[in-house]
């Protein structure tokens, strides 16, 4: 198995436009952050979390040119916003691309979407999506690999987690209920988000994320979806516990 991290930034991306803190100005390579994004490689699956309006590049800068299931977290645009990028998959191989993720994601993908959902197909050069439904509480399978959907919170926001093999992925939460911790026991690899040293109304702040690493007992834990209020890589690396890291975009760890 192997996690790749197409992306490990905020909404905002780092660096933030008109910004010009030590962090965006940096030039440290891992400084420099897509929106957050995961691939995770499985079986002879390629599966990837998040398709955010990075995607294209992300796709293009890993040489990626084929993909078995795009997870959503959630519906939002720094998640979802590069899916018009998958007609090109579709052209490649000619049929619609699976999109697992909750009924309410589905309907905010045809409202944002909606000519890829025409079936008169009056633009013949749309996306197409062939959307699964993911229930948070039942497992399911992309080609004979086992996914487990982990409930958390993003704000008020139920959001997806998931579970691969012994690998774990939490993005853009600020909660995760007790019972959910279950589903994590025994992963090697996690991975869960912070976006500043403070907690935050939707994220998990450094002291809240430490406590989750801590609590799932992985032996490696990364952290993603790292804003520009945070230290520069190896600032941040240094104050962090043993087993811990902060991730950085193509950064690939392989179980």
């Amino acid at each position: 198995m192997r996690i790749t991290f197409f992306g490990t930034g905020t909404s905002f991306g780092v660096p933030v436009i008109g910004c010009h803190c030590a962090v965006c100005k940096s030039t440290d390579p891992r400084d420099r952050r897509l929106r957050t994004s995961a691939l995770i490689e499985a079986e002879g699956q390629n599966i990837l979390i998040d398709a955010g309006p990075d995607f294209r590049s992300q796709m293009l800068r890993s040489g990626t040119e084929h993909l078995d299931a795009i997870l959503l977290t959630h519906h939002h645009k720094d998640h979802t916003g590069g899916l018009d990028d998958v007609r090109a998959l579709n052209f490649l191989e000619r049929c619609s691309l699976p999109i697992y993720c909750e009924e309410y994601v589905q309907k905010s993908l045809k409202m944002e979407y909606s000519y890829a959902f025409d079936a008169a197909k009056i633009y013949p050069g749309s996306p197409r999506f062939q959307l699964e439904t993911v229930c948070p509480d039942k497992p399911f399978e992309v080609n004979g690999v086992e996914v487990v959907p982990v409930r958390a919170y993003h704000g008020r926001l139920p959001i997806l987690g998931f579970r691969i093999g012994s690998i774990g992925y939490i993005t853009d939460a600020n909660r995760i209920p007790d019972e959910e911790f279950e589903k994590l026991h025994g992963v090697e690899v996690f991975v869960v988000n912070c976006v500043s040293h403070r907690p935050h109304p939707s994220h998990f702040g450094l002291n809240q994320a430490l406590e989750v690493i801590d609590r799932v007992g992985a032996k490696q834990s990364f952290i993603t979806h790292i804003s520009h209020a945070l230290p520069g890589y190896e600032e941040f690396a240094a104050v962090l516990p043993e087993g811990v890291y902060p991730a950085y975009d193509m950064l690939s760890v392989e179980i």
